[in-house]
């Protein structure tokens, strides 16, 4: 599993993103591979309809974080990446990823 922290461009007008607004994201990709999760994180932000997808950190979570019970009830987002594949959660003020 890979978080990315990201900053991405609104090509359409969506509610509270104004065209060209420059918005953070944290994506969670669940796949082995960092090059193929760093491009399914793009790929699901551009479907969103943000474009200039810029990722800015990278954080690797082992099989044994992900086996965190305490972790996985506390940090939702994560639960429904191991769930679904993927979480994208868009912020309104930029929040990193630690």
């Amino acid at each position: 599993m890979y978080i990315f922290s990201a900053n991405a461009t609104a090509k359409t007008d969506r509610a509270g993103v104004a065209v060209g607004q420059r918005m953070p994201f944290l994506v969670y990709i669940n796949f082995l591979d960092l090059f193929g999760a760093e491009q399914l994180c793009k790929i699901y932000l551009i479907n969103a309809g943000f474009t200039d997808v810029e990722i800015e950190k990278r954080k690797y979570l082992s099989d044994e974080a992900l086996e965190n019970e305490e972790l996985l009830r506390t940090d939702t987002a994560l639960k429904e990446a191991l769930e679904s594949g993927y979480m994208v959660r868009m912020f309104e003020e930029d929040n990193e990823l630690q």
